[in-house]
């Protein structure tokens, strides 16, 4: 079982952009959607539910206390400025079209995967179904979450298992379903040393059945939580659409369109 420190020391924090330089163009929808970007680096939404749909879609169903009724309540940040752990700016700030108001620490740990776990953990802890708030190293060892249920039990259990899980052990923990199916709180991932893993936050689909989804992501080093824009698709961005092309292109990483899993 390697160790985060110990990948990163040997891969280096550069190949986590291997990616940026890698392009693959759709043709822009003709739907245009209505966002207000907000001046001088300022968002105007509260909350991921307030980013505005295109013409013709609404939200897939959401109840309160789902999954996906708990991500898109969650609340954004006015700075779009993506920082890291150790409250610099990333270079690259040119994919981000919000940043979402949760704590990223002061260590070098909540990478991508650890993100999408985190927002899980966050949420079965919210509900309280503390016994579901569990994990699998790549070696098949369980981390379980166990009392004192509360949130300072919570950042600590996380931190463990941040330092000893990844994209390549949430990989086989999730389990495999089509584009086609995709619900808010599914996953593109690709499991490796490293890999990635960005979060579907949001999902709306139109009279026709044609599904539009919102992605968020934390990368190396550890950074904030952020949606990401639609790099191939100004006219529809932030929002990705469900189609038949074999990649998905996101700002930072390329992913197969199969590579998309479900909790």
């Amino acid at each position: 079982m390697y160790s985060k420190t110990l990948i990163l020391f040997i891969l280096g924090i550069s190949l986590c952009y291997n990616n940026h330089f890698i392009n693959h163009f759709i043709s822009d929808s003709s739907t245009s959607v209505m966002v207000t970007e907000g001046v001088d680096g300022i968002n105007p939404y509260k909350t991921v539910k307030e980013i505005p749909l295109p013409s013709g879609f609404v939200r897939v169903s959401a109840r309160d206390l789902s999954f996906s009724g708990w991500l898109i309540s969650l609340p954004l940040k006015k700075d779009k400025t993506v920082y890291l752990f150790n409250r610099m700016p990333k270079q690259n700030q040119a994919a981000q079209f919000a940043v979402l108001d949760i704590t990223v620490g002061n260590t070098d740990l909540q990478q991508c995967a650890d993100a999408v776990m985190r927002l899980r953990a966050e949420y079965l802890f919210a509900v309280k179904n503390f016994q579901e708030i569990h994990f699998w190293d790549n070696d098949g060892k369980l981390y379980q979450f166990n009392k004192p249920y509360n949130s300072e039990g919570l950042q600590a259990f996380l931190k463990n298992v941040f330092g000893m899980c990844g994209s390549a052990s949430l990989s086989k923990q999730l389990h495999p379903i089509s584009l086609e199916a995709i619900e808010p709180g599914d996953v593109l991932i690709r499991g490796g040393f490293p890999g990635h893993a960005v979060i579907v936050m949001d999902v709306a689909k139109n009279k026709e059945g044609k599904k539009i989804y919102l992605l968020a992501q934390s990368y190396m080093p550890a950074q904030d939580i952020h949606l990401l824009i639609n790099p191939n698709n100004k006219i529809l961005s932030p929002w990705y659409e469900v189609n038949s092309d074999p990649l998905i292109n996101t700002p930072e990483y390329i992913f197969k369109k199969g590579e998309i899993k479900r909790w």
